[in-house]
């Protein structure tokens, strides 16, 4: 029997906070291409979603 999910709620929490490690523009850079990652993939869903 196929499941069918009619509603995707995604949740996140965004802060402008700076870090005091030097670092921290190589770890935003990462955090940055997370969220792209993740952004691609739910509207990969959306587009397989919007086809059936």
């Amino acid at each position: 029997m196929p499941l069918e999910i009619r509603e995707l709620v995604i949740k996140t929490t965004v802060s402008n906070q700076t870090g005091s490690t030097g670092d921290t523009g190589s770890a935003g850079k990462m955090k940055e291409a997370n969220i792209n990652e993740i952004v691609d993939k739910v509207f990969e869903i959306l587009k397989e979603k919007s086809e059936r």
